[in-house]
């Protein structure tokens, strides 16, 4: 076996891999037999046909077989012979029979990149620290006792702040649209949970009142079909009930699970460090990822963002379908490119980070990184810790998890790091 190697246009190659013709000439004898056990002629028992006929009828479909199956046999071999490794499967763009003495293929795919990623020391980084104050506790008690309140219904004419249920009916020029209808709707008016107008329409209204709101969708909205579009609301009211905050008591405290209001507000600010903790991680970590990304520049196999493309447009299909809206069957996976080109970037450039260093992560690192995700299952956490360890294989996306941590311990060590101090809200408020 011969090969040779070419480099094209930037990560792409092709590999020519020439064999002796009689390995052809073989593999398309021995379909042709194959197939001669398999097919009826007219004149002719079952595995009896004689090879000249076969060859006339079937030669082409056997010469086919036959390249398949030579380079199956031969690629992998060829390609540890020019001692590389395909980023992208193989695709055969040459194939040469009719030489007499030697029968070639070629196929071309693309590489990983070589990366020499840049001295630690040069990169400046920005990292965020928080400090829970007494008036951060004060408001999260506030949102707790938002979440309790209970409405008890009254007669009279509704204001904001209410809780109203109603039935609707939504028509887009004389149609009822999909997702346009309800039934024992409730809603607080002042929210802002419904489009612009809807809760503003229903304020000065009293059980068993009727209406109708001529309004118009968002621009921007989320269904197309109901983007910008003019529609009437046909609304019946059928309860008004008036907001009863909850007093700050021991009962109140146990509507959250607590036995009184210390425990209570000891857990609450538990729970406010780990969600600040967490968020500042992510934070953190994208705020350093980004500037390792912008200082190292290098080509990235365009099959592996093509893949990483078509992830992130079946996730986005997964949450709309979650979330009970319409699927965006017509969106191209290219929509995602450069999310996915970024992706595939940074994980190229932790593995490469990892592999220079010999980053690995340990059974006890992985254990602690378990336990750390079980803590927020709560009373699930022993199922989920069954789930990852009945299958070793589902433990990658943990070590994954463990070897990027140590990566950017790494990288903190050596870069120039400015503290940024920021407040709890503005931690939580921040997109995940």
């Amino acid at each position: 076996m011969k090969t040779s190697l070419r480099t094209l246009d930037g990560l792409k190659r092709s590999l020519t891999v020439e064999l002796p013709v009689d390995a052809f000439k073989q593999k398309t004898d021995q379909a042709l037999k194959k197939m001669a056990s398999q097919v009826n002629i007219d004149g002719f028992r079952k595995g009896k046909v004689p090879i000249s006929i076969m060859r006339k009828q079937f030669g082409a479909r056997a010469s086919s077989d036959a390249v398949n199956e030579i380079v199956n046999d031969t690629l992998f071999d060829a390609l540890s012979e020019v001692k590389i490794t395909p980023a992208s499967r193989p695709d055969i763009t040459k194939i040469d029979t009719e030489d007499e003495k030697a029968f070639t293929y070629t196929v071309t795919f693309e590489v990983y990149p070589e990366i020499k990623v840049t001295d630690f020391s040069k990169l400046k980084v920005e990292q965020a620290e928080v400090k829970i104050t007494q008036s951060d506790e004060d408001k999260t008690l506030t949102r707790l006792t938002e979440q309790a309140i209970e409405y008890k219904a009254v007669k009279r004419k509704s204001k904001k702040d209410d809780q109203v249920i109603i039935d609707f009916k939504g028509m887009l020029d004389g149609k009822v649209f999909e997702g346009g209808v309800a039934s024992d709707f409730k809603m607080v008016l002042g929210k802002g949970s419904m489009i612009k107008g809807f809760e503003e329409g229903l304020k000065g209204f009293a059980s068993g009142d009727s209406t109708t709101l001529d309004l118009t969708f968002p621009k921007e909205y989320h269904a197309p079909q109901l983007a910008g579009k003019a529609v009437v609301f046909e609304v019946e009211i059928k309860e008004v009930a008036e907001p009863v905050t909850p007093e700050l008591d021991d009962k109140f405290a146990a509507k959250f699970g607590e036995k009184d209001m210390d425990a209570l507000k000891a857990s609450m600010r538990k729970q406010m460090g780990v969600e600040v903790a967490n968020r500042l991680d992510n934070q953190n970590k994208d705020a350093l990822f980004g500037v390792l990304l912008e200082a190292n520049s290098f080509d990235v196999p365009q099959a592996s963002i093509d893949q990483e493309a078509k992830s992130l447009l079946q996730e986005m299909q997964q949450r709309l379908q979650q979330q009970g809206m319409p699927s965006q069957d017509n969106m191209p996976a290219s929509t995602f490119n450069p999310e996915a080109e970024r992706r595939v970037k940074l994980g190229l450039l932790i593995n490469q980070i990892a592999t220079d260093n010999k980053i690995e992560a340990t059974k006890a690192q992985l254990d602690t990184k378990l336990a750390e995700m079980a803590e927020s299952y709560g009373e699930n956490s022993q199922k989920m810790l069954d789930y990852y360890n009945a299958d070793p294989s589902r433990m990658t996306s943990v070590e994954l998890m463990v070897v990027e941590k140590m990566v950017q311990d790494l990288i903190l060590k050596d870069a120039e790091v400015m503290i940024k101090k920021v407040t709890f809200e503005e931690t939580t408020q921040a997109q995940p």
